[in-house]
């Protein structure tokens, strides 16, 4: 007997993902709901997995945030799908059994209780955002041990939550874990006018959630969008180069998992002028200390700065060694300062450099592609979720650049008296 499921690209590209744990970042109507269900029934009929194990006494779960709407969203679909091979259902607990003996379950994570005690073969976390994390990482893991078995998570984000800091994780684990990330438009049977509608009527915070599959929701309180004002670069000015070098951050909040992420590298090129800071680019991304010395460098060729700011401490002096190498290489030495927090919070010192500098007009910026990456950083601030590193990088400009203010200097006709002494 064979089942007939048309995917799309898409869909398909994440159906064929090889790993055991497969994370899902979707816009609305990509079709995540479709391709739960194909993957549902394809792991209800298999037998025996690729580890080996007899898969004939196991379960597959499909879990939702409550179990009405799990039925809502899957249950008619996995009847529609899967009427060839499914022997019998019980309608009022949503429980499929198929040809082969094996069950498909619809369940509700707001009933934890219901989803222990079980052992599984394959489980589908649909709109895992709104779930306890505990869901995954108390109830569902465990039941999946004793065979290998397999999860997709699946969903729209809901701010950066556990959710985002499963699929940052994920990233850190490419033996067993795979990571994928479509917008709404990447389903190519959603008419793109129906989007553009969308777009249309709803706020750009709500959009880029709904149908752009967009972690960053404008969470913060400290800044807005307007305050970031596109210019031109001034005529007059002398550039600066303020480095945040990468780190271990553990992840705030009440992660049962105690999760931690890798901070990025980042570098702000500013060029400060009477008329204040010009940002033409805030380099960012996660380097070797090999790789991030030479990557400075070859911005201090480019811009000739007359300092560049390091962040203190520790990163800096690891990271110096390479950069002293790399500077007689290169043959260029350029001035280095040691920035530091100066006692203060990094929320503080970041308001205090940034806030008012915006609110005024007094720095404006490139619009080149780091700006995207930039906005979502300065809307989530100060989430401790969300990452911080190009605000960092840019508020350290405060602390090495030296600003003469062009408005209303007036200069003093004198002369010295005693031409030695200048008085």
């Amino acid at each position: 007997m064979e089942l007939e499921f048309k995917l799309h690209p898409a869909q398909l590209e994440i159906f064929n993902s090889p790993k055991r744990f497969v994370v899902c970042v979707s816009g609305r109507r990509f079709g995540k709901s479709y391709l739960s269900a194909v993957k549902c029934l394809i792991e209800g009929l298999r037998m025996e997995n690729e580890y080996g194990y007899d898969l004939s006494n196991k379960d597959v779960f499909y879990i939702a945030p409550t179990f009405n709407m799990a039925k809502d969203i899957m249950w008619r679909l996995l009847k529609q799908l899967g009427h060839q091979v499914i022997e019998s259902t019980v309608e009022n607990q949503g429980v499929l059994r198929l040809i082969n003996g094996r069950h498909i379950y619809i369940k509700g994570s707001d009933k934890p209780d219901s989803l222990r005690g079980v052992g599984l073969s394959y489980a589908v976390l649909d709109e895992y955002a709104t779930m306890k994390p505990e869901t995954w990482e108390e109830i569902i893991r465990p039941t999946l041990a004793d065979v290998k078995g397999s999860a997709l998570f699946i969903g729209t984000p809901a701010g950066k939550n556990h959710f985002y800091e499963l699929f940052l994780d994920a990233q850190t684990k490419p033996d067993e874990w795979d990571t994928f990330e479509f917008k709404s438009v990447d389903n190519p049977f959603l008419a793109v006018e129906e989007i553009e509608a969308a777009r249309s009527t709803m706020s750009r915070a709500a959009f880029r959630k709904e149908f752009e599959a967009s972690f960053q929701m404008g969470s913060g309180t400290l800044f807005s969008e307007d305050m970031v004002q596109i210019g031109m670069e001034p005529p007059e000015g002398t550039w600066y180069l303020s480095y945040d070098p990468a780190g271990f951050a553990e992840v705030a909040g009440k992660m049962t998992s105690k999760l931690k992420r890798l901070d990025e590298h980042a570098i702000a090129c500013v060029k400060v002028s009477p008329e204040g800071w010009y940002v033409d680019d805030i380099v960012v991304g996660r380097w070797g200390i090999r790789e991030a010395s030479l990557r400075l460098l070859r911005l201090a060729q480019k811009y000739r700065p007359l300092s560049i700011g390091i962040e203190g401490g520790s990163l800096k002096n690891a990271i110096m060694p390479y950069i002293n190498d790399q500077m007689r290489r290169l043959h260029i030495y350029p001035s280095i300062i040691n920035v530091t927090h100066g006692g203060q919070k990094k929320t503080e010192r970041i308001v205090w450099a940034l806030q008012g500098r915006m609110e005024h007009g007094r720095i404006k910026f490139n619009s080149g592609e780091y700006l995207s990456q930039f906005k979502d950083q300065l809307l989530d601030f100060p989430n401790p979720m969300a990452h911080d590193d190009m605000l960092d990088a840019l508020a350290y400009t405060d602390q090495i650049a030296k600003t003469v203010y062009s408005d209303n200097i007036v200069i003093d006709q004198w002369e010295p008296v005693d031409t030695t002494a200048g008085y």
